[in-house]
């Protein structure tokens, strides 16, 4: 486990985009460790969300590290103006990329951490020649592309097995867990060897305000 604390990202996916500032404001002042958007291109998954130039108004709004999850295909594409618009990190996924090493080393030019994603049907085992190239790995705990899935239980094992590879290796590798992520789930992430966990409709939605969702997640998140 990370000594830096459990960390947690909201997913912008699930906010009210027509008062996105006021979101971004409510999970700063909520305590929320960074932003975690999701930009997706209609061929990598079905659904289009935003660019960068979403990215670079969530950047005016809040100071906070702000982590790019791009289900996107041919990802070097957007690397350059993410990095320009103030991304701190930049999530890739394994599964759309032809030369996964070639992805990271292009990564390596830009002041950014690197991180990369794998579905819940690739194995962990797909990770390994890469773990040492990279700052953080997601594993995705429901099928990319939409919000409000179902927390897939087998990710637990995976996330369980990817620490037990972190330590066998004495590596510096955090664990970051994305998808149907509640007040439920979050300890059993934390407990399999999650550090990061990424939150949507848990913290953006219509039952409680966003303070009181996060103070919900952080305190199941121990």
């Amino acid at each position: 486990m990370s000594n830096k604390g459990i960390r947690i990202y909201p997913s912008i996916l699930t906010a009210d985009f027509s008062r996105l500032g006021e979101e971004i404001i409510a999970i700063e002042n909520a305590g929320a460790d960074g932003v975690h958007l999701d930009i997706m291109d209609g061929q990598f998954v079905e659904p289009i969300t935003f660019g960068s130039l979403i990215v670079e108004c969530v950047a005016q709004i809040t100071d906070l590290p702000l982590e790019i999850h791009l289900m996107v295909r041919e990802p070097k594409r957007y690397f350059s103006d993410l990095v320009m618009m103030g991304s701190r990190t930049i999530i890739v996924h394994l599964e759309a990329c032809d030369s996964l090493g070639e992805v990271i080393h292009s990564l390596d030019q830009f002041d950014v951490m690197k991180a990369v994603a794998i579905n819940p049907s690739t194995p962990i085992g797909s990770l390994e020649p890469i773990l040492d190239k990279i700052d953080q790995a997601l594993v995705m705990s429901v099928e990319p592309g939409y919000g409000g899935q179902q927390f897939l239980d087998g990710s637990l094992g995976k996330v369980a097995a990817l620490r037990d590879i972190i330590q066998r290796n004495s590596l510096d590798i955090d664990i970051e867990i994305d998808g149907g992520i509640n007040v439920e789930t979050a300890p059993l992430a934390v407990g399999a060897g999650a550090d990061m966990l990424v939150a949507g409709s848990a913290v953006f939605n219509r039952k409680f305000s966003v303070c009181h969702s996060m103070q919900l997640l952080r305190n199941a998140s121990g």
